[in-house]
């Protein structure tokens, strides 16, 4: 033997061989009906093996704004008319078939939430769904040729093995001296929720049945959640949460620290196949016991209110029905323990796929949706990469390990067993989105193939050793009743035997003529027992006429006793008659009565789903109506605050109203005031000009003042770039570019590119801040700004806009700037056309050219009085323009 190299892993087995024919995935589709009358419906069947779907109104699905019709093809459809037998038979009864025969299966409900998977899988009472008639059919058919207790024993590594009828017993001693509860089995004892799920007459049993060999069923239950795998069968479980305890018996920091369910692994046989590790997996011998596992299980199932379903799984369930059988032995008595094979049939109810804005969950229902939806997610792309390497011939790597589930049945993708697959719909026209993802994702599955699972071999030994080995201890047993002899004897055997009882006869050889002893002594024996046999006779005669008598006596009280026995007879049909009746009624009216507990359970149950909603809305209606009283008294606040804001709006208005009119006033009286003055010197002039003699008088001078500076108004309204109004005489007003030369303190935005134009008219703000980027601290420091802006204007020329607002500070504590009005600036050329004096036009052309100087003069003055000094052929024009902020 060669030592195997350090370092080195050993080889693994060679992987199983996989049959060359490979089947398709069975898709099967059922409708839901719908909840009203009134709801629309986007689902049609128009075939046995195809639906429409119809988009609901309002929902587009073409960039043309145009109404599509969807249809999907299936194995078969499923209408909601069609009864729990009529799915079983179509979809569950083959795989409970194979399962018998040593195959495996799985079967799993896909499906959107509120759209029946768990009504399809598990049913109500009176309709029974696929796993109790999975059950009920499995122990119908093996229910006469099932082992004793504890014969088939687990081996907690996905294994079954078969012990002694010595170890057995002891188990089945130790299991009643424990005290352990003992399942039911009959359906008077069952759970109300779960009696008579399956109807008498809707009872199936499989066909060619091996009746040589010895079944075992075992199942599990398990529940993966937030991709952590729960056992629902153990004991501990029932409890989501349990307190730590010391040494001592007392809790750990007063009951503070908890210790959540410990969740399964799942690990790898010799076989590569995948189980749940450390998985409680429990002995049935009937379908009432096993449903009863089954709806303990089903309790600590993981289920939540929900907006689309008031009972919404938040876990995928998935329970296991392992079935082991081993064949008999020649003599047809003992198990062969080499040749165990073990089947089973996976029936997988997934959660409900589902939008969180649809479903509004909050806090640990959005984990678990995103942790519902991410498996689901996992499982889609599985199918999509195995159609993918079947279709294409590529060998892209399957990602079972991304999710519990599929991680789980990849052995069945793999050509361990038959998958099927029914996808549960609801019509309504808001499921449409997610039925028609569901719709997809079930077409696609259908093109995936799984390899055929090869039979398991034959023992070799000839069949029908059950039924000889039976027939034989039947006949051993009632041998053994007869304890031997014959139960007829007539009368020539009786005499035979009293034969033997008589005395021997002597020897009557004769060895002389003269022999006279032999002779005598024989007669006298025979007629010895001719006597005997004669008295032997006589006393025979004598008890047979007395048994014949005592017999008679016997017959006749026989008969007067049979005919008393059949009269009472008659009375006790009669009253078991009355009794079955009675039993009739008994079990009517148990019946309903566990039909109306149920229903009672049910309506409590809904009537807490609905005191539960009431107060949530009370709450939520109270929240509401604070909310409302808070905006309404805000929005009262709001309105005395725009009244009092509108009222001091108004009263600034009609102080700049005011004001401007003033201004207006001021304006037209400096205007009037120039136009005196010009006909002032034009007359001066002329009178002159008529009496050149006379010396010209000194101009009057009228003394004036400069108009008294306007008290500036603190309301943030438009300024204006007019003289101030005076109430004296007209008197020639100041030329004031704009407000900036005020006593405000000023923030003078000037960004570096501007040009210097090198005129005359410059705007100079004193008492500012000059900068090219204002800040929010600069902005802080001023009550005004303005901001030199440059273009060029449609003649060519360079036009320079001042733009001045307000500076006002903000609820946030920040700085805001409220635009008031611009100013323009612009320049242009202007040419003033000189006239030559001619010295043949004499004093008259003296006179108009003085005349014209005398304008030109006058015009220079108004200019000059204005405020504007103007350079040799340059005209200045400052236009005020005023907008609304």
């Amino acid at each position: 033997m060669t030592k195997q190299a350090k370092g080195k892993t050993p080889r693994r087995p060679p992987p199983k061989k996989q049959s060359s024919q490979k089947d398709p995935v069975g898709v099967y589709c059922r409708v839901r009906p719908l909840g009203g009358e009134d709801e629309e419906c986007c689902i049609e069947v128009i075939s046995s093996s195809t639906i429409q779907m119809h988009a609901p109104e309002g929902f587009k699905t073409t960039r043309n704004a145009e109404y599509k019709e969807t249809q999907c093809s299936f194995k078969k459809v499923f209408g909601v008319l069609v009864s729990q037998i009529e799915l079983f038979e179509s979809v569950a009864k083959p795989l409970v078939d194979d399962l018998i025969h040593g195959r495996n299966g799985l079967l799993f409900t896909y499906g959107v939430t509120g759209s029946g998977k768990t009504f399809t899988m598990t049913g109500s009472p009176g309709l029974g769904g696929l796993l109790p008639r999975s059950l009920d059919m499995l122990f119908n058919s093996i229910g006469p040729f099932q082992a004793k207790r504890y014969v088939f024993k687990s081996d907690d590594r996905n294994g079954i093995g078969v012990q002694n009828d010595v170890d057995a017993l002891l188990d089945r001693q130790r299991r009643d001296n424990a005290g352990l509860p003992k399942l039911p089995s009959s359906r008077q004892k069952l759970d109300p929720e779960i009696a008579d799920m399956i109807k008498l007459g809707e009872a199936c049993k499989a066909d060619d049945v091996d009746e040589d060999c010895s079944y075992t069923v075992f199942v599990s239950y398990i529940e993966i959640y937030n991709n952590y795998i729960y056992d629902l069968l153990e004991e501990n479980t029932e409890d989501a949460v349990r307190p730590k305890w010391n040494a001592g018996g007392t809790p750990v920091r007063q009951n503070t620290e908890f210790i959540p369910p410990q969740s399964k692994i799942l690990r790898e046989d010799q076989n590569h196949n995948m189980y749940v590790a450390g998985c409680m997996e429990v002995e049935v011998k009937s379908a009432e016991e096993a449903f009863q596992v089954f709806w303990k299980g089903q309790k600590k199932r993981k289920v939540a209110n929900t907006r689309l379903n008031r009972e919404s799984s938040r876990s995928h369930s998935v329970f296991t029905i392992k079935l082991a059988q081993a064949p008999l032995d020649a003599d047809g008595d003992t198990i062969l323990p080499n040749q165990v094979t073990v089947s089973q049939l996976c029936l997988v109810d997934l959660a409900g796929s589902e939008r969180t804005g649809r479903t509004g969950a909050e806090g640990s229902r959005i984990r678990e949706a995103g942790n519902i939806n991410q498996s689901l997610l996992t499982l889609r792309t599985c199918i999509e990469i195995l159609r993918e390497n079947q279709m294409c011939g590529t060998n892209r790597m399957v990602p079972y390990r991304d999710s519990k589930v599929t991680h789980l049945f990849k052995n069945y993708f793999d050509g361990e067993g038959k998958v099927k697959m029914i996808v549960c719909v609801n019509p309504k026209a808001e499921d449409y989105e997610e039925t028609l993802l569901v719709m997809r994702f079930a077409e696609m599955t259908q093109e995936v193939e799984v390899a055929r699972p090869i039979d398991r071999p034959i023992c070799g030994f000839t069949p029908g050793r059950r039924q000889r080995n039976q027939a034989f201890k039947d006949e051993l047993s009632r041998r053994l009743e007869e304890r031997g002899g014959p139960i007829d004897i007539d009368i020539p055997s009786v005499l035979n035997l009293a034969m033997h009882s008589l005395p021997p006869v002597p020897t009557a050889e004769v060895t002389d003529a003269h022999d006279d002893t032999t002779l005598p002594r024989l007669i006298e024996a025979l007629q010895n027992r001719h006597r005997i046999r004669q008295t032997m006779l006589e006393d025979y005669n004598k008890s047979e006429s007395t048994m014949t008598s005592l017999l008679q006596h016997l017959d006749s009280n026989i008969n007067s006793k049979v005919n008393y026995i059949q009269e009472q007879n008659n009375k006790l049909l009669e009253k078991d008659r009355k009794i079955q009746d009675n039993k009739a009624e008994i079990d009517r009216l148990d019946k309903k009565a566990r039909m109306l507990e149920h229903k009672i359970d049910i309506l409590q149950k809904t009537a807490q789903v609905y005191e539960d909603d009431k107060r949530s809305l009370q709450q939520e209606l109270e929240t509401r109506e604070q909310r409302l009283h808070r905006e309404q008294s805000d929005k009262r606040r709001m309105e005395q605050r725009m009244q009092g804001a509108v009222t001091d709006t108004q009263h600034k208005w009609e102080k700049e109203c005011a004001r401007r009119v003033n201004a207006m006033q001021q304006e037209m009286q400096n205007k009037l005031w120039v136009k005196d003055e010009k006909l002032k010197q034009l007359k001066a002039i002329v009178t002159e000009g008529k009496t050149p003699s006379r010396p010209e008088p000194p101009p009057r001078q009228t003394p004036h003042k400069p108009p008294p500076k306007e008290e500036p108004v603190p309301v943030p309204a438009k300024r204006s770039a007019s003289p101030s109004p005076t109430t004296s005489t007209p008197v020639r007003p100041l030329h004031r570019r704009s407000r900036s030369a005020g006593g405000e303190k000023w923030v003078d935005h000037k960004p570096s590119s501007n040009l210097d134009l090198g005129t005359v008219m410059q705007p100079i703000i004193p008492n500012s801040i000059k900068v090219s980027t204002p800040s929010e601290k600069v902005l802080s420091k001023c009550d005004r700004y303005v901001l030199t802006h440059q273009e060029v204007a449609s003649d060519g020329e360079v036009q320079t806009q001042l733009i001045k607002g307000d500076v006002m500070k903000t609820r946030g504590g920040g700085q805001a700037v409220q635009f008031t009005d611009i100013e323009t600036l612009k320049q242009h050329l202007t040419t003033i056309e000189g006239r030559k004096r001619k010295s043949s036009e004499g004093d008259g052309g003296n006179q108009k050219a003085a005349s014209t100087d005398v304008e030109t003069r006058c015009a220079v003055a108004m200019e000059m009085r204005a405020g504007s000094t103007m350079g040799p052929g340059v005209e200045h024009h400052c236009v005020t323009k005023r907008r609304k902020p």
